[in-house]
């Protein structure tokens, strides 16, 4: 199955970084560590479903300047992005601060 269908059979068209619901057509995929022209970065704990919004303002940006210019993006990939590497939800986890975790537990 490919990524972007394992992602929306997961979590439905949700962006990863805001959590706004949008069509299924209008989601993207977006590499959380840019790609820069490797192929290796196109793997599954590598990639989240992003509305166009996010994806344009995140574009190449490092992922540690967009979840700092907006924590809660952070919490939000905590939620919705189980799947990524362990070094990226480690990342995600120190920004989002210690009351995260628990918080998407229990969701």
């Amino acid at each position: 199955m490919d990524t972007r269908q394992w992602l929306l059979d997961q979590h439905g068209p949700v962006c990863a970084y805001c959590e706004r619901r949008v069509s299924s057509s209008a989601i993207t995929m977006d590499h959380v560590t840019p790609r820069k022209g490797k192929t290796a970065y196109d793997r599954r704990d590598n990639l989240v479903l992003a509305c166009p919004e996010c994806n344009a303002l995140k574009a190449d940006q490092p992922f540690l300047s967009f979840l700092l210019g907006r924590r809660p993006r952070a919490a939000s990939l905590l939620r919705y992005c189980r799947h990524l590497s362990p070094i990226l939800l480690d990342l995600a986890r120190a920004i989002a601060g210690p009351e995260a975790p628990a918080a998407v537990a229990r969701l």
